[in-house]
């Protein structure tokens, strides 16, 4: 995004949807096709649908709105978010309202290697093979690139290999290759490296061929994100010292951690989903690699500090801004200019940031008001909606009976009282 981009939109909740869109529109992040797409209101033709998984009937939506107020690595990040909870994308709004009086959000993005596995059963002498088989790295990485050649020749390729012994008694190991897949996300890239190596690896070490496939705990493309936040923002400091207490207590309990890395995920996936990533995959690593001490832990804290609180967070995070659904959901080709990411990795610290984000409103919820007062206000949106709609379905036919209208901003009574700001 250009730094003449402010992701900071006064008022943008109280326009109309058509509005809505003309702002974003002004902001010269959208080509005409994404434009015209968003006008029709998004959405997927069944054509392309039907190409894209099997045994489709229909197409099935989601919301898609855009979080304001982020500002990630000194740059103003819009992110889209789809997702159908009310209170998500403003939460995560207000959310980086607050922390943008800091300063921001700070990220980096380790290089995009993911893991391939091998696995090999009834090994015979299996610490010798496991041996063998390091010895043998050169010509296994030089398998491995071989069928990937067009990954190689645009810089990426494999890059290390590892031999994990899961069980002597049982003759039981793992060969790991480790993968650079540039701006892919890469499963598919590393599952084919994964087949293409197993006969070699098999004839190496001997034993019985198992799983080729990739995994979803890319303990080498980690994702980390700091932010701070003053007490002023927060509410006050006594806000401040209730999020750093809810906080430990996710630290000690695995009971507590699942909900802490919960509302973590809730504004990460929402962005991942509107941006066509795996969110599957990412939710897999992220609690995989939460409970790898052997205790459930949470992925994100926050601490005191003199004057407010600063706030971290570490996880995995596999993403891509080329290939998948990138290639044929105008939706999501329109999601990707929008948030402006130049790479997967920029791309991976502004979704942590948007975790980080969520996760603070989250805790800021239960440490001041409690979580349902914010919550249930906009979620009385669906309710009116719900009522709406049965009004309109047992109102006269002459049309006597006023139709809700939401895209032309005529909104129940009820939905305008529950209206929260950003």
């Amino acid at each position: 995004m250009s730094q003449k981009v402010s992701s900071r939109i006064s008022g943008f909740y109280k326009r109309c949807l058509e509005e809505r869109l003309r702002t974003i529109e002004a902001l010269g992040l959208l080509d005409e096709e994404a434009i015209a797409h968003l006008a029709r209101g998004g959405g997927l033709p069944t054509a392309v649908a039907d190409r894209m998984c099997e045994n489709v009937i229909a197409t099935h939506a989601l919301p898609l709105g855009v979080a304001l107020n982020f500002r990630v690595n000194q740059r103003d990040v819009l992110v889209p978010m789809a997702v159908e909870e009310p209170s998500v994308i403003a939460a995560a709004s207000n959310a980086a309202r607050m922390v943008r009086l800091s300063g921001g959000f700070t990220g980096e993005a380790d290089p995009p290697i993911m893991t391939a596995q091998v696995q090999l059963d009834d090994v015979p002498d299996v610490e010798e093979a496991a041996a063998r088989l390091a010895a043998s790295r050169a010509s296994l990485l030089a398998a491995g690139d071989a069928a990937i050649p067009r990954m190689v020749a645009r810089g990426g390729g494999c890059r290390d290999l590892e031999v994990r012994v899961l069980s002597a008694e049982l003759g039981v190991l793992v060969v790991h290759l480790y993968v650079e897949v540039g701006d892919a996300m890469g499963a598919n890239l590393v599952d084919t490296v994964a087949e293409a190596v197993a006969p070699l690896v098999q004839r190496i070490a001997g034993g019985t061929l198992g799983l080729r496939i990739l995994s979803n705990l890319t303990v080498r493309r980690l994702v980390r994100v700091t932010a701070s936040v003053s007490d002023d923002a927060l509410g006050g400091a006594e806000v401040a010292v209730g999020i750093a207490r809810a906080s430990r207590f996710a630290e000690l309990d695995p009971y507590r951690a699942a909900t802490h890395n919960k509302g973590f995920m809730n504004g990460l996936d929402a962005a991942a989903v509107a941006l066509g990533q795996d969110f599957r995959a990412i939710e897999a690593g992220a609690h995989a690699y939460a409970a790898m001490s052997g205790r459930y832990r949470p992925i994100s804290a926050w601490e005191r500090v003199p004057g407010g609180l600063a706030g971290r967070a570490e996880l995995p995070l596999a993403v891509g801004t080329v290939g998948g659904s990138t290639e044929v959901h105008a939706g999501v080709r329109a999601a990707l200019q929008l948030v402006g990411a130049k790479s997967a990795r920029e791309l991976a610290v502004v979704l942590a940031s948007v975790g980080l984000a969520s996760n603070l409103a989250a805790l800021r919820a239960l440490a001041s008001e409690g979580i349902q007062r914010g919550h249930m206000r906009l979620h009385e949106r669906k309710r009116a909606l719900s009522a709406a709609a049965s009004d309109e379905a047992a109102a006269p036919s002459s049309g006597e009976g006023k139709r809700f209208a939401p895209e032309r901003g005529e909104l129940p009574r009820a939905v305008q009282q529950a209206e929260g700001g950003t």
